[in-house]
Protein backbone atom coordinates (compact mmCIF):
# COMPACT_ATOMS: atom_id res chain seq x y z
CA UNK A 1 0.00 0.00 0.00
CA UNK A 2 1.47 3.29 -1.04
CA UNK A 3 2.44 6.01 1.78
CA UNK A 4 0.66 8.78 2.51
CA UNK A 5 2.70 12.00 3.26
CA UNK A 6 0.78 14.12 6.28
CA UNK A 7 1.57 17.58 7.16
CA UNK A 8 -0.06 18.73 10.47
CA UNK A 9 -0.61 21.86 11.23
CA UNK A 10 -1.17 22.54 15.39
CA UNK A 11 -1.54 25.46 17.77
CA UNK A 12 -4.55 26.60 19.93
CA UNK A 13 -7.57 28.12 18.61
CA UNK A 14 -6.89 31.52 16.48
CA UNK A 15 -3.08 31.07 16.75
CA UNK A 16 -2.62 31.08 12.86
CA UNK A 17 -3.35 27.82 11.46
CA UNK A 18 -5.57 28.46 9.16
CA UNK A 19 -3.80 31.59 7.59
CA UNK A 20 -0.70 29.46 7.20
CA UNK A 21 -2.20 26.57 5.30
CA UNK A 22 -4.36 29.01 2.89
CA UNK A 23 -1.19 30.50 1.95
CA UNK A 24 0.69 27.30 1.69
CA UNK A 25 -1.60 25.72 -0.49
CA UNK A 26 -1.78 28.93 -2.75
CA UNK A 27 1.84 28.64 -3.33
CA UNK A 28 2.21 26.47 -6.78
CA UNK A 29 5.45 25.17 -5.47
CA UNK A 30 3.58 23.14 -2.48
CA UNK A 31 0.70 22.98 -4.40
CA UNK A 32 1.11 21.48 -8.01
CA UNK A 33 -1.49 19.55 -8.86
CA UNK A 34 -1.43 16.47 -5.90
CA UNK A 35 -5.03 15.29 -4.94
CA UNK A 36 -5.28 16.78 -1.40
CA UNK A 37 -7.01 15.59 1.49
CA UNK A 38 -7.80 18.73 4.17
CA UNK A 39 -8.77 17.77 7.23
CA UNK A 40 -10.26 20.36 9.54
CA UNK A 41 -10.64 19.24 13.24
CA UNK A 42 -10.61 23.02 14.63
CA UNK A 43 -12.67 25.61 13.06
CA UNK A 44 -11.88 29.54 13.59
CA UNK A 45 -12.63 32.66 12.65
CA UNK A 46 -10.66 32.36 9.10
CA UNK A 47 -12.03 30.30 6.10
CA UNK A 48 -10.25 28.69 3.22
CA UNK A 49 -10.69 30.20 -0.30
CA UNK A 50 -10.56 27.48 -2.66
CA UNK A 51 -10.66 29.99 -5.18
CA UNK A 52 -7.58 30.86 -4.55
CA UNK A 53 -5.88 27.90 -5.34
CA UNK A 54 -3.45 27.41 -8.37
CA UNK A 55 -5.35 24.06 -8.36
CA UNK A 56 -8.62 22.55 -7.48
CA UNK A 57 -7.40 19.02 -6.36
CA UNK A 58 -8.14 19.91 -2.33
CA UNK A 59 -10.69 18.13 -0.78
CA UNK A 60 -11.71 19.57 2.63
CA UNK A 61 -13.26 17.75 5.45
CA UNK A 62 -14.61 19.03 9.00
CA UNK A 63 -13.93 16.30 11.21
CA UNK A 64 -13.89 15.42 15.16
CA UNK A 65 -10.40 14.60 16.61
CA UNK A 66 -12.13 12.74 19.27
CA UNK A 67 -13.94 10.49 17.60
CA UNK A 68 -12.72 10.20 13.72
CA UNK A 69 -11.19 6.88 13.57
CA UNK A 70 -9.08 4.84 11.28
CA UNK A 71 -11.36 3.29 8.95
CA UNK A 72 -13.01 6.82 8.48
CA UNK A 73 -9.42 8.44 7.41
CA UNK A 74 -8.93 5.49 5.20
CA UNK A 75 -11.99 5.94 3.28
CA UNK A 76 -12.08 9.71 2.94
CA UNK A 77 -8.37 8.85 1.23
CA UNK A 78 -9.86 6.33 -1.14
CA UNK A 79 -13.11 8.17 -1.49
CA UNK A 80 -11.06 11.53 -3.32
CA UNK A 81 -7.59 9.40 -4.61
CA UNK A 82 -5.64 11.58 -2.23
CA UNK A 83 -2.00 12.04 -2.10
CA UNK A 84 -1.40 13.66 0.42
CA UNK A 85 -3.54 14.61 3.85
CA UNK A 86 -3.37 18.43 5.27
CA UNK A 87 -4.27 18.32 9.04
CA UNK A 88 -5.09 21.39 10.94
CA UNK A 89 -5.49 19.93 14.71
CA UNK A 90 -7.92 21.25 17.33
CA UNK A 91 -5.46 22.57 20.11
CA UNK A 92 -7.57 21.09 23.02
CA UNK A 93 -6.53 17.37 22.19
CA UNK A 94 -3.29 15.50 22.38
CA UNK A 95 -1.35 15.19 18.75
CA UNK A 96 -0.67 11.78 19.69
CA UNK A 97 -4.29 9.91 20.23
CA UNK A 98 -5.29 11.15 16.51
CA UNK A 99 -1.64 10.07 15.44
CA UNK A 100 -2.62 6.37 16.91
CA UNK A 101 -6.18 6.11 14.86
CA UNK A 102 -4.38 7.32 11.35
CA UNK A 103 -4.05 4.38 8.61
CA UNK A 104 -0.97 2.72 8.88
CA UNK A 105 -0.20 4.00 5.12
CA UNK A 106 -0.25 7.35 6.64
CA UNK A 107 3.14 9.21 7.72
CA UNK A 108 3.45 12.35 9.37
CA UNK A 109 5.86 14.06 7.01
CA UNK A 110 6.04 17.63 8.90
CA UNK A 111 4.51 19.04 12.59
CA UNK A 112 4.38 22.94 12.65
CA UNK A 113 3.39 24.35 15.45
CA UNK A 114 1.57 28.12 15.41
CA UNK A 115 1.52 29.87 18.55
CA UNK A 116 -0.12 33.62 19.51
CA UNK A 117 2.77 35.64 21.08
CA UNK A 118 0.30 37.37 22.98
CA UNK A 119 -1.70 34.63 24.59
CA UNK A 120 1.19 31.45 24.45
CA UNK A 121 2.07 31.65 27.75
CA UNK A 122 -0.89 31.93 29.46
CA UNK A 123 -1.80 28.56 27.74
CA UNK A 124 1.63 27.39 29.35
CA UNK A 125 0.53 28.68 32.48
CA UNK A 126 -2.88 26.86 32.42
CA UNK A 127 -2.93 24.20 30.10
CA UNK A 128 1.22 23.07 30.07
CA UNK A 129 0.23 19.66 29.03
CA UNK A 130 -0.93 20.41 25.92
CA UNK A 131 1.32 23.26 25.17
CA UNK A 132 4.20 20.55 25.52
CA UNK A 133 2.17 17.75 23.71
CA UNK A 134 2.58 19.71 20.83
CA UNK A 135 6.08 21.05 21.10
CA UNK A 136 7.69 17.86 21.94
CA UNK A 137 6.64 16.43 18.07
CA UNK A 138 6.48 19.81 15.98
CA UNK A 139 9.78 20.07 13.76
CA UNK A 140 9.07 24.16 13.83
CA UNK A 141 7.29 26.52 16.10
CA UNK A 142 5.93 29.79 14.86
CA UNK A 143 5.66 32.43 17.56
CA UNK A 144 3.82 35.13 15.96
CA UNK A 145 2.23 38.09 16.70
CA UNK A 146 5.54 39.63 18.47
CA UNK A 147 5.97 43.37 18.38
CA UNK A 148 9.27 44.45 17.05
CA UNK A 149 11.95 44.51 20.08
CA UNK A 150 10.32 42.15 21.70
CA UNK A 151 11.69 40.12 24.29
CA UNK A 152 11.80 36.04 23.09
CA UNK A 153 13.91 34.44 25.57
CA UNK A 154 11.03 32.97 27.21
CA UNK A 155 9.12 31.52 24.25
CA UNK A 156 13.11 30.35 23.10
CA UNK A 157 13.08 28.32 26.56
CA UNK A 158 10.13 27.40 26.46
CA UNK A 159 10.44 25.79 23.18
CA UNK A 160 14.28 23.98 23.88
CA UNK A 161 12.82 22.76 27.12
CA UNK A 162 10.80 20.65 24.95
CA UNK A 163 12.92 19.88 22.06
CA UNK A 164 16.21 21.07 21.78
CA UNK A 165 16.04 19.82 18.05
CA UNK A 166 12.74 22.15 17.13
CA UNK A 167 13.29 25.03 14.66
CA UNK A 168 11.81 28.42 16.37
CA UNK A 169 10.68 31.50 13.96
CA UNK A 170 9.75 34.58 15.17
CA UNK A 171 7.26 36.60 13.13
CA UNK A 172 6.81 39.79 13.65
CA UNK A 173 3.59 42.63 13.48
CA UNK A 174 6.00 44.64 11.06
CA UNK A 175 5.78 41.88 8.81
CA UNK A 176 9.50 40.49 9.16
CA UNK A 177 10.57 37.10 10.53
CA UNK A 178 13.70 36.24 12.19
CA UNK A 179 14.47 32.16 12.89
CA UNK A 180 16.16 31.79 16.59
CA UNK A 181 19.80 31.04 16.33
CA UNK A 182 20.48 31.19 20.07
CA UNK A 183 22.55 28.66 21.07
CA UNK A 184 22.13 26.44 24.17
CA UNK A 185 25.37 25.19 25.47
CA UNK A 186 24.60 21.14 27.55
CA UNK A 187 25.73 22.35 31.14
CA UNK A 188 27.93 18.95 30.65
CA UNK A 189 30.96 18.77 28.86
CA UNK A 190 30.62 15.91 26.39
CA UNK A 191 34.18 16.07 25.13
CA UNK A 192 35.43 14.85 28.34
CA UNK A 193 36.90 11.82 29.60
CA UNK A 194 34.30 11.06 31.27
CA UNK A 195 31.06 13.03 30.82
CA UNK A 196 29.96 13.69 34.56
CA UNK A 197 25.76 14.53 35.04
CA UNK A 198 24.86 15.79 38.06
CA UNK A 199 21.40 15.22 39.47
CA UNK A 200 19.38 18.55 38.37
CA UNK A 201 20.82 17.72 35.00
CA UNK A 202 19.53 14.20 34.15
CA UNK A 203 16.47 15.17 32.11
CA UNK A 204 18.58 16.99 29.78
CA UNK A 205 21.23 14.54 29.06
CA UNK A 206 18.75 11.87 28.95
CA UNK A 207 16.94 13.89 26.00
CA UNK A 208 20.11 14.72 23.87
CA UNK A 209 21.58 11.26 24.12
CA UNK A 210 18.35 10.07 23.44
CA UNK A 211 18.08 12.45 20.33
CA UNK A 212 21.39 12.24 19.28
CA UNK A 213 22.87 8.46 20.48
CA UNK A 214 25.27 9.14 17.74
CA UNK A 215 27.10 12.24 19.49
CA UNK A 216 27.79 9.86 22.29
CA UNK A 217 28.99 7.04 20.46
CA UNK A 218 32.06 5.46 22.02
CA UNK A 219 31.73 8.67 25.16
CA UNK A 220 32.26 7.65 28.52
CA UNK A 221 29.39 9.09 31.20
CA UNK A 222 29.15 9.06 34.54
CA UNK A 223 25.50 9.61 36.31
CA UNK A 224 23.18 8.81 39.19
CA UNK A 225 20.00 6.34 38.61
CA UNK A 226 17.48 3.92 40.05
CA UNK A 227 18.09 0.27 39.23
CA UNK A 228 15.20 -0.99 36.59
CA UNK A 229 14.66 -4.05 35.35
CA UNK A 230 13.88 -5.20 31.65
CA UNK A 231 11.50 -7.94 31.60
CA UNK A 232 12.99 -9.35 28.39
CA UNK A 233 16.42 -9.62 29.78
CA UNK A 234 17.03 -10.52 33.14
CA UNK A 235 20.53 -11.51 33.01
CA UNK A 236 23.58 -9.37 32.07
CA UNK A 237 20.96 -6.60 31.62
CA UNK A 238 19.55 -3.78 33.38
CA UNK A 239 17.71 -0.30 32.90
CA UNK A 240 19.67 2.93 34.77
CA UNK A 241 17.25 6.13 34.90
CA UNK A 242 15.21 8.34 36.81
CA UNK A 243 11.56 9.21 37.08
CA UNK A 244 11.29 12.59 34.56
CA UNK A 245 8.30 15.37 34.61
CA UNK A 246 8.18 17.13 31.36
CA UNK A 247 5.43 19.22 32.64
CA UNK A 248 2.89 18.29 35.37
CA UNK A 249 2.44 15.26 37.56
CA UNK A 250 0.63 13.50 35.39
CA UNK A 251 3.11 13.23 32.92
CA UNK A 252 5.55 11.54 35.05
CA UNK A 253 7.63 8.75 33.23
CA UNK A 254 10.55 6.29 34.25
CA UNK A 255 13.46 7.30 31.73
CA UNK A 256 16.05 4.66 31.57
CA UNK A 257 18.77 3.13 29.44
CA UNK A 258 19.65 -0.65 28.48
CA UNK A 259 22.76 -0.93 29.99
CA UNK A 260 25.02 -4.16 29.86
CA UNK A 261 25.91 -5.49 33.52
CA UNK A 262 27.37 -9.02 34.20
CA UNK A 263 26.06 -8.74 38.30
CA UNK A 264 22.87 -6.90 37.17
CA UNK A 265 20.83 -9.77 38.92
CA UNK A 266 22.63 -9.02 42.04
CA UNK A 267 20.76 -5.39 42.10
CA UNK A 268 17.47 -4.52 43.48
CA UNK A 269 15.14 -2.92 41.51
CA UNK A 270 14.50 1.06 42.66
CA UNK A 271 17.90 1.13 44.73
CA UNK A 272 20.22 4.01 44.02
CA UNK A 273 23.36 3.40 41.98
CA UNK A 274 26.12 5.43 40.49
CA UNK A 275 26.95 4.40 37.21
CA UNK A 276 30.02 4.53 35.03
CA UNK A 277 29.45 3.01 31.36
CA UNK A 278 30.48 3.50 27.76
CA UNK A 279 27.83 4.91 25.34
CA UNK A 280 27.30 3.23 21.83
CA UNK A 281 24.33 3.62 19.63
CA UNK A 282 23.10 0.95 18.55
CA UNK A 283 19.42 -0.74 17.76
CA UNK A 284 17.53 -2.66 20.65
CA UNK A 285 14.39 -3.54 21.03
CA UNK A 286 13.57 -0.90 23.38
CA UNK A 287 13.68 1.35 20.35
CA UNK A 288 11.39 -0.28 18.53
CA UNK A 289 13.90 -1.08 15.29
CA UNK A 290 15.89 2.50 15.64
CA UNK A 291 19.15 3.59 16.82
CA UNK A 292 19.50 4.22 20.11
CA UNK A 293 21.82 4.90 23.41
CA UNK A 294 22.81 1.55 24.82
CA UNK A 295 25.30 1.62 27.80
CA UNK A 296 27.88 -1.24 28.81
CA UNK A 297 28.76 -0.42 32.42
CA UNK A 298 32.29 0.57 33.81
CA UNK A 299 31.23 0.19 37.02
CA UNK A 300 28.00 0.34 39.23
CA UNK A 301 28.45 1.54 42.39
CA UNK A 302 25.41 0.63 45.03
CA UNK A 303 24.08 2.65 48.59
CA UNK A 304 24.48 5.62 47.11
CA UNK A 305 22.31 8.63 48.34
CA UNK A 306 19.27 9.08 46.38
CA UNK A 307 19.60 12.22 43.54
CA UNK A 308 18.37 15.71 44.68
CA UNK A 309 15.40 16.44 43.50
CA UNK A 310 14.64 13.17 43.19
CA UNK A 311 12.55 13.61 40.03
CA UNK A 312 14.10 15.10 37.34
CA UNK A 313 12.99 17.86 35.43
CA UNK A 314 13.64 19.83 32.14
Amino acid sequence: MQQIPVYSFTGFLDSGKTKFIQETLEDPRFNAGERTLLLVFEEGEEEYNFSAYPSQNVYMEVLDQQTVTAKELQALAKKYKAQRVVAELNGMQQVGDLYMRFPENWVVAQEVMFADSTTFMAYNANMRNLVMDKLVGAQMVVFNRLKPGADVMPFHKLARAASRRIDILYDYTDGTTQFDDMEDPLPFDINAPVIQVKDEDYALWYRDVSEEPEKYDGKTVCFKAQVAMLRREKEGMFAPGRFVMTCCVEDIQFCGIPCRYAQSAQLNSRDWVMVTAKISAEKHRLYKGEVGPVLTALEVLSGVQPADPDVATF
